[in-house]
């Protein structure tokens, strides 16, 4: 299983950014030279494979059925701009045939008794949950290492990241497999981060994209004539949501008892065949017996696993409230965002926490 927003944050290094490696080199050495070198080589990589979509849609020789999926970008392109007021450049408006079925694989890490995750921080992102790879096998190198430091690991493939307008981003071949639905709705995502990102609040940025993915779907949808689809698929996942954070929440209780380490590994393994038992009640008696979850809880459990949910969801009352508050209007929407990135992280956090309780 991917998650619903199927996206990262890879910190880009281009060029321009020799004199900052350089820097980084200083500071933290070898490990530093290579991640960031790694880094660079797939973002230009990435770069380098990339058609401008106009061009495509009038060459005879690309497949139709590609092209009628890049007619659906470029429409819901224009619409973020001018319906929702997200950056008009030139992201989006290319294509990038990657050749694999993610452009990414991120890593989570978790201490074995914690659900707190370890932190990368970058120049641009800030402190983020996890690392990002371009190559598969670097990621499981990666976190083989960690495992035998005695970490919880999960690997997570990625079907599209955002470099905060830094580049042009294009549409990625990974994210076509999507649903109409889907690929729209990302493709608002990833520009309202471009729109407002606050550097290391992964919590609050995630968030209000997922805010203005959502609304600006089902503004689109409208528009349109479009009927609103994915309603029970969204229920499903939000009660998912709800099961595993329960199960985070127990965990966190769990570790915060003195207990000796093997009676904490068996009762940590107790609480992932709760959860397990809790998704196939709520799939047998809500979902009519079929669950799209089953692969990913049937699959080994751990600390690391458990870390992106909640991430996206957080903050979306609040958001909603503000959006209700200045009347649907998304400059003054976004101007109200803008104005609480800017405050401390706990005045920050403080104001979303009265503006999720009032919505």
């Amino acid at each position: 299983m991917t998650y619903r927003i199927a996206h990262s944050f890879v910190d880009p290094i281009c060029r321009r950014w020799v004199p900052l490696l350089a820097a980084l080199l200083l500071l933290g050495g070898c490990g530093t030279l290579d991640y960031y070198g790694h880094l660079a080589r797939g973002q230009m990589q990435l770069l380098q494979v990339r058609k401008p979509v106009d061009a495509l849609l009038h060459d005879p020789q690309v497949d139709p059925g590609l092209q009628q999926r890049l007619i659906l970008t470029q429409q819901a392109r224009d619409f973020a701009s001018t319906g929702l007021g997200l950056p008009d450049n030139r992201s989006y408006r290319l294509y990038a045939d990657i050749q694999r079925p993610f452009v990414v694989w991120n890593l989570f890490a978790t201490a074995e008794f914690s659900d707190q995750p370890e932190l990368h921080c970058f120049p641009i992102a800030g402190c983020v949950a996890y690392r990002g790879y371009y190559s598969l096998g670097r990621g499981r190198g990666a976190a083989a290492l960690l495992k035998q430091r005695g970490f919880d690991t999960y690997l997570a493939g990625i079907e599209a990241y955002s470099t905060l307008g830094w580049f042009d981003d294009p549409i990625l071949s990974s994210m076509l497999r999507w649903s109409d639905e889907r690929l729209v709705a990302v493709i608002f995502h990833e520009l309202a981060h471009q729109q407002l990102y606050v550097a290391g609040d992964t919590a609050f940025n995630e968030s209000f994209a997922t805010f203005v993915e959502r609304e600006g779907l089902r503004q689109w949808q409208r528009a349109r004539g479009l009927n609103a689809v994915g309603q029970r698929e969204a229920k499903q996942h939000e009660q998912f949501i709800a099961l595993v954070l329960a199960s985070r929440a127990r965990l966190k209780q769990l570790y915060a008892r003195d207990l000796t380490a093997d009676a904490m590994r068996v009762a940590k393994q107790a609480e992932f065949e709760r959860l397990r038992q809790e998704y196939r009640v709520l799939r047998e008696r809500e979902w009519g017996g079929r669950g799209r979850y089953d692969a990913w809880v049937a699959a080994p459990l751990n600390n690391a696993k458990l870390l992106p949910f909640g991430l996206y969801d957080k903050w979306v009352p609040a958001f909603a409230a503000i959006f209700a508050e200045v009347g649907g209007d998304w400059p003054r929407f976004y101007q109200r965002g803008a104005t609480l990135g800017k405050l401390s992280a706990t005045a920050r956090t403080a104001a979303l926490q009265t503006l999720a309780k009032a919505r």
